[in-house]
């Protein structure tokens, strides 16, 4: 079976391989690295271990069986939990160490400055995100292709998106930066964050996000949170009512001090998380109460404009009937006023009365329908129209009425039909010199 491929060396790390193998002389550039990988890359600890081995003295760099956390408690407002780093021992130690410090403060220096001038000429692509999201799932894959699927339910988002979910559900927000390069990720991943212990642990307590930094997102998030090493956490929660990191976790760490540290974090900061929550159920039953009073008045005045419309449509109603009512006399009037102006063009337009010896008169008596009786002559050869507009134009006779004979009771056609335009005179009507005629009423008919 072949031995796994060890991963590249970055630039930083390339630099102090090569130092270390200067100052140190060593050949194989195999130990070098295994030499550097065992003090996590720290270029003093691991020359002072090299000579301190060459002159049998004891290493004064390596760390202690067990490494506790020590606890920073000095900001209140957050809990740094730092693996502890190794101390030099020993006069030795404490004059190399003294000895390498004007040479270690000056290579870092120009390393800085390089740095600095390197950012002018080649900018970091890390720098610009594109895809947020897709630098999370393509992370989340690359992790699952080398760890496996037992790990912690990763947030499948951006990181902002994170914190607004985090910030909805008033949760705790787990956030892991994966340094690819460091030589605890690798320990921290597969012994520490994918244990059936952590996994459960992180999945019902909080939401757990990740990145590596090697990617554009994670490397944003990275300059937000100013990490010092790997493997780095931060708990972040809604505190204050914004999103405030509360403790971070930096370094190698066991599972069973994880979850102690993050219990400790958490329990820490209940009392702001049940603040929040009650606050928020205060705000939310205000604005419950402020719902049902608005609805409680946008019904109120759903019923008063209500009541509003009824009395105007009533009230349009009215004025609507009062103005038929008001159309309706001047319809009247005007009627009226039409009918008596008829009855004087009528009765100016009738034919003088015969006198009672002309033998060619009628002598008519009229019995109107209020038993007012009228009487007038006329002349054979006049039609029956004239008889008709003599009535007419009496104030007494109905707007509309027929004029009726006793014997034999018949109709007398006084108006023109289509059967006879030209209505028949009154010696064609059959009538004597003297005849009684009766007024019928038709106006309701």
């Amino acid at each position: 079976m072949a031995a796994p491929e060890e991963p590249e060396l970055s630039q930083a790390q390339t630099e102090k391989l090569l130092q270390f193998q200067d100052l140190t002389g060593l050949e194989s550039m195999d130990q070098c690295r295994r030499t550097l990988e065992q003090h996590n890359w720290n270029i003093e600890a691991a020359v002072q271990d090299r000579l301190n081995e060459q002159e049998g003295v004891p290493s004064v760099f390596n760390p202690p069986p067990s490494r506790p956390l020590q606890v920073n408690t000095a900001d209140h407002r957050v809990y740094s939990y730092i693996v502890s780093r190794p101390q030099p021992r020993g006069l030795l130690g404490w004059s190399y160490y003294l000895i390498m410090l004007p040479f270690r403060f000056t290579y870092y220096t120009l390393l800085d400055i390089f740095r600095f001038a390197l950012r002018f000429v080649r900018p970091d692509p890390r720098g610009r995100v594109t895809d947020p999201v897709g630098d999370v799932v393509s992370f989340i894959h690359s992790f699952e292709e080398k760890y496996g699927q037992s790990h912690p339910v990763f947030y499948q988002g951006t990181y902002s998106q994170a914190l607004n979910d985090a910030k909805r559900e008033l949760r705790y927000l787990l956030v892991y930066l994966h340094g690819e390069d460091h030589q605890d990720t690798d320990q921290f991943c597969r012994s520490t964050l994918c244990t059936e212990e952590v996994v459960t642990f992180l999945n019902t307590r909080m939401l757990f996000w990740a990145c590596s930094t090697s990617r554009p997102e994670g490397y944003r998030v990275s300059q937000a949170l100013r990490e010092n090493t790997y493997p780095f956490l931060a708990m972040i929660m809604l505190k204050d009512r914004k999103m405030t990191v509360v403790g971070r976790l930096e370094g190698l760490i066991q599972p069973e001090d994880l979850i102690n540290q993050l219990n400790f974090i958490m329990e820490a900061n209940q009392t702001h998380l049940m603040s929040e929550r009650m606050e928020r159920e205060e705000r939310n039953q205000t604005q419950v109460l402020r719902q049902q009073q608005d609805e409680a008045y946008q019904a109120s005045l759903l019923a008063d404009q209500e009541k509003d419309r009824k009395k105007r449509e009533e009230e349009e109603q009215v004025r609507q009937e009062e103005e038929k009512v008001q159309q309706s006399v001047l319809a009247e009037e005007r009627r009226q006023r039409t009918l008596e102006e008829e009855k004087e063009r009528k009765s100016e337009c009738l034919p003088p009365e015969p006198l009672a010896d002309d033998p060619e008169s009628v002598k008519i008596v009229f019995k109107l329908p209020n038993d007012t009786r009228v009487e007038r002559r006329f002349l054979f050869g006049q039609s029956l129209t004239v008889i008709y507009d003599f009535l007419f134009s009496l104030k007494e006779s109905p707007e509309k009425f027929q004029i009726i004979t006793n014997f034999p009771r018949r109709v007398l056609p006084c108006l023109p039909t289509e059967e006879q335009p030209n209505p028949p005179t009154l010696k064609e009507a059959g009538l004597s010199r003297s005849e009684v005629l009766f007024v019928q009423d038709l106006t309701d008919d």
